[in-house]
């Protein structure tokens, strides 16, 4: 956990509303265990304050302090010596006492785990002492009906109450975890997909076609000179074409092709089932479309792409040998030029419904 100041606020709201049932509810639960013990009213004043106004004010000096998360952990702690005060206060009237300490104990376990478990009980501890040094030791074991029934809404609203707090950030925690996957493996300018993640793509596309499940093609894309771009209208303008290029790879592909950032200015793409001739005229259309378009920053500025395709083929051995051949593919159109498509292997012909699944065909 970040325990910045942004974090730990979230950890100290997290924490409030079972403070508040807890301590609420907790108040009542005390209160008809000390009521036959006859004590001053100093200590109602002190049981009030602790079930209604503390968890507000604790939520306040978390909220205000310049390190939210430690001012919690605090609060924790002194949660801690209250119930181990009212536990030796109610002279650990049986029920009483284990449903206090326990729901301590929970709140703990849940807010730090193992060794804030440790330092709460130390706490618990503490306030034991301390209300042994004002009251003296006294041990009352006979839990009435009155007080039992008084136990139970705690025993059964608080851990309710926690249980829903944990469910929410269980919820929270996936989304972050999702989050970071996603952003793991998709390049951040382009957001399509990074080098890394492309190429495990790129073996598991090879294997499901070296098993016969499958015909694929790879396009390796690459912006002509790029370097020129950046040289003669900055790097903005240079970021905003690599943008306007993965925009209309996405509304040019369909959904189940795969298009990467192969780095600098150069893109891949893994399109599934379908042939090098397709294959082609979607780049071919992509290539055409794209000459068409301008950058806001460089209205004059004319985008034309190389591209190299490759089909599968049963002669390579792995993926590298894959991606090669459409390596070469992208080589000859520069050679010859640049600003067209040059497919390694044209040996299958598209049929009309595949032709019909690409965006625009």
């Amino acid at each position: 956990m970040d325990r910045s100041t942004g974090s730990g606020l979230s950890f100290a709201k997290r924490i409030y509303l079972p403070r508040g049932i807890g301590l609420g509810i907790g108040f009542f639960c005390v209160a008809f265990a000390l009521w036959p013990l006859r004590p001053a009213p100093w200590l109602w004043a002190l049981l009030v304050f602790n079930g209604f106004l503390w968890p507000h004010l604790a939520y306040q000096l978390a909220r205000l302090s310049a390190t939210p998360y430690k001012a919690e952990r605090r609060n924790l702690l002194i949660d801690s010596v209250f119930g181990g005060f009212w536990a030796a206060t109610m002279q650990f009237n049986v029920l009483p006492t284990v449903t206090i300490l326990a729901m301590m104990a929970m709140n703990n376990i849940a807010a730090g785990g193992a060794r804030f478990f440790l330092k709460g009980s130390l706490a618990m501890l503490a306030g034991i002492g301390l209300a042994v040094l004002l009251f003296g030791p006294a041990f009352n074991p006979d839990t009435s009906m009155p007080q039992l029934y008084a136990c139970l809404p705690m025993l059964i609203l608080y851990p309710l109450a926690l249980g829903w707090v944990s469910y929410r950030l269980s919820i929270k925690l996936a989304e972050h975890k999702q989050a970071l996957r996603a952003a793991s493996r998709t390049d951040s300018l382009t957001r399509l997909f990074n080098h890394g993640y492309w190429q495990d793509l790129l073996q598991s596309e090879f294997i499901k076609c070296r098993g016969g499940q499958q015909r694929a093609t790879v396009a390796l894309i690459d912006v002509d000179h790029f370097k020129q771009i950046n040289d003669q209208h900055g790097h903005l303008v240079g970021d905003s074409v690599l943008r306007l290029l993965s925009e209309k790879l996405v509304l040019s592909l369909r959904q189940e092709d795969m298009a990467g950032r192969y780095g600098g200015d150069e893109f891949c793409v893994i399109l599934p089932n379908t042939p090098p001739v397709l294959a082609g005229e979607v780049m071919e259309r992509l290539r055409q479309e794209l000459a068409e378009i301008r950058s806001p920053l460089a209205p004059d500025l004319k985008i034309t792409l190389s591209i190299g395709l490759a089909g599968y083929s049963p002669f390579q051995l792995d993926a590298t040998q894959w991606l090669n051949a459409a390596d070469q593919a992208l080589y000859q159109a520069k050679s010859r030029g640049r600003d067209q498509v040059v497919t390694a292997s044209e040996t299958l012909v598209a049929t009309d419904e595949e032709l019909q699944a690409y965006p625009g065909a």
